[in-house]
């Protein structure tokens, strides 16, 4: 399973953007889908996932309310609308697949088995 993440970028505070994450070599269907984040100096940060076995979207605290998860199965494609954001939002943003459903480890990056390789997300004050 291969994943490939696009669609950071510069934004000023209180825009937007939409990243998405290719997935090739398997359907996404049995698989749980989740997006982290990474800031400079800090650890990798859970910010929402997606069960594939309860159907349940999860979502950090802080980014509730502003960013959404979605999914195309047809295209085998997640994505992530971001919105109202923050120069705190600032970061490296990581798609990843899990075989697990379970929650909460499903906001444990260790739990995912699959990774793409980083987008850049960078928001000015």
């Amino acid at each position: 399973v291969q994943l490939q993440a696009f669609g950071g970028g510069l934004v000023q505070a209180g825009g937007s953007l939409r990243l998405s994450c290719a997935v090739s070599g398997r359907t996404i269907r049995p698989y749980t889908m989740g997006w982290f984040r990474q800031a400079p100096g800090k650890e990798r940060e859970f910010v929402v996932a997606s069960s594939w076995s309860t159907g349940t979207t999860y979502y950090s605290d802080s980014v509730k309310g502003r960013f959404t998860y979605s999914r195309d199965n047809g295209k085998n494609t997640v994505y992530l609308q971001m919105n109202s954001l923050k120069p705190e939002d600032t970061a490296v943003y990581y798609c990843a697949a899990s075989r697990s459903g379970g929650w909460p480890e499903l906001a444990v990056a260790v739990k995912y088995d699959y990774w793409g390789q980083g987008t850049q997300v960078t928001v000015s004050s």
